[in-house]
């Protein structure tokens, strides 16, 4: 399973561990993923995601999982996560015809 958030896009970043004698060696920043189930209201369905923890802030702060796919941009979200964005926008866009 690839350490990438589903919503954000986060993945981990490569860097340098420095000693107390400035000898640099290879190292690796793990982003803070975890396992949740986000509600979508308009779907009516629980979606399981893994994504990080400024994500899941992100997604409360904005008001919900709705909310939060139709503002981000399609690119940086997951296949998954594009595929309930587009089933989200079909349903917004089915009740708004009747």
């Amino acid at each position: 399973m690839s350490r990438r958030c589903e919503l954000s896009g986060v993945n981990r970043q490569i860097g340098h561990k420095v000693s107390h004698s400035n000898i640099k060696t290879k190292r690796e920043f793990q982003p803070n993923l975890v396992d949740v189930t986000l509600a979508s209201e308009a779907l009516g369905q629980n979606f399981k995601l893994r994504i990080t923890a400024a994500a899941l802030r992100t997604v409360d702060h904005r008001g919900g999982l709705d909310q939060f796919l139709l503002k981000a941009d399609e690119a940086e979200l997951s296949t998954r996560a594009a595929k309930i964005r587009r089933d989200l926008k079909k349903k917004l866009a089915e009740t708004a015809a009747a």
